[in-house]
């Protein structure tokens, strides 16, 4: 194994930058949650077309946006072109980011 006492030293911004490269490519899954609910085997098993399942989070509540199961913001639906689309309203603070992504490690 190499010593890297012997690789010199890179300044903060470029590092960062090389770091960004190299990551930029990695694929992300963005998913958006709009509420949950536990249900019983029997409830889920009587389920049918029509069916309504009441979910946990009030409709005026903004809406969790999740990057591969992590929270990092919230948002509101919009459409675009006739699909769904989240408009993000509040982004959650980058540490906290961070500290949800090292705990599935």
């Amino acid at each position: 194994m190499s010593d890297m006492s012997d690789v010199p030293a890179v300044p903060g911004d470029l590092s960062s930058r090389a770091n960004y490269r190299l990551l930029a490519d990695i694929p992300l899954r963005l998913s958006v949650e709009v509420g949950s609910t536990s249900l019983r085997l029997a409830e889920l098993m009587d389920l049918n077309s029509g069916s309504v399942v009441e979910l946990d989070r009030q409709s005026n509540e903004l809406l969790d946006i999740m990057v591969n199961g992590t929270l990092v913001a919230k948002g509101e639906v919009v459409t675009v072109n006739g699909k769904f689309g989240i408009r993000v309203v509040d982004v959650v603070a980058a540490d906290a980011r961070l500290s949800g992504i090292e705990r599935r490690q």
